[in-house]
């Protein structure tokens, strides 16, 4: 199988973080005009986020969670293309998961429902472990 495709989903998520910047940056600078915070009162990001209104900092925490549980993702994909195991199972979580991962940053960044946000991210640990699983079998050759 090609394994371009298993990164077809890593770039599909590098483009939801790059995305999620954006919005952070123009949330950000549009509130901070707005309520006239100079700068260098953000070098303290929690101080910052707490001087902000709660959908502009939830935008900010949404794109520190795109490098959290997403690394392992990207290294898993990365080691599957580099070991030339890229196999069906393995795209299809991988859309999975990055579906999970998209529904996740639209809950977060809009309504902020946190029970359908927890949903969502254990249903996207839940294919990552798969992932996990199936790589660590092959790698460790069990």
């Amino acid at each position: 199988m090609d394994t371009v495709l298993i990164l077809q989903p890593v770039i599909a998520m590098a483009i939801l973080t790059l995305f999620v910047a954006l919005r952070m940056l123009c949330s950000r600078v549009t509130a901070m005009r707005k309520l006239k915070i100079h700068p260098q009162q953000g070098q303290d990001a929690k101080k910052l986020n707490a001087m902000l209104p709660s959908e502009v900092a939830r935008i900010a925490n949404n794109y520190n969670h795109l490098f959290e549980q997403p690394l392992i993702f990207y290294v898993i994909c990365l080691a599957l293309a580099i070991m030339q195991q890229v196999d069906e199972i393995h795209i299809w979580c991988a859309w999975l998961y990055t579906a999970l991962r998209f529904a996740h940053s639209w809950v977060q960044t809009t309504i902020d429902y946190v029970m359908l946000r927890f949903v969502l991210f254990v249903m996207s640990w839940m294919v990552l472990a798969v992932m996990l699983v199936r790589v660590a079998i092959y790698a460790f050759g069990i």
